[in-house]
């Protein structure tokens, strides 16, 4: 375990984790900001690429586990992302869709901002949102975060405007 709050508990993802990651992933409401749900290589690809990032960081996007039920129910974490000319380390988070709007994403960011900022050592912490992602613009701002700057990606043949929000630490 990585961490844990009152609900949830966050720990590195496994190849057993697959099934429950494909629920998120290829569900294509939950996708929408990603243009769309993904294929069985592209999920495994993707949980390659956190298993990649715990070696080489020590963190990446984690395995979100209600307690209750220790049923995996999303996705949230830190990476390191390219923002324009430079990386940023996000908190990034990505639920599985009958779990939203239940205040578990919001529980898992804020336990993240803390984990950057008191493990990591971090003086700031960013979550990059598609602009036309209200859902997740909510939790970056129930997060302490406040939008920044602007740029765009271009991701699967689409310019998609982003959003950075931002806090930073206490000193």
């Amino acid at each position: 375990m990585i961490l844990e709050t009152e609900r949830l508990y966050l720990r590195e993802m496994k190849q057993n984790d697959f099934q429950a990651l494909c629920r998120i992933l290829q569900d294509e409401e939950a996708m929408y900001a990603y243009e769309g749900a993904f294929s069985d290589a592209e999920v495994q690809e993707w949980l390659d690429r956190q298993i990649f990032r715990y070696q080489k960081w020590k963190f990446g996007l984690w395995a979100v586990i209600l307690k209750e039920t220790d049923e995996m129910i999303g996705q949230c974490g830190l990476t390191i992302q390219k923002w324009k000319d430079t990386e940023v380390l996000e908190i990034g988070y990505l639920f599985e869709r009958r779990y939203w709007h239940q205040g578990y994403a919001t529980e898992a960011a804020k336990a993240c901002k803390q984990y950057a900022f008191e493990i990591l050592d971090a003086d700031e912490v960013c979550s990059i949102i598609r602009d036309t992602n209200t859902a997740s613009q909510h939790v970056a701002l129930r997060n302490g975060m406040t939008k920044k700057d602007r740029w765009t990606k271009h991701y699967k043949g689409v310019d998609m405007p982003h959003d950075r929000y931002v806090v930073y630490r206490d000193r």
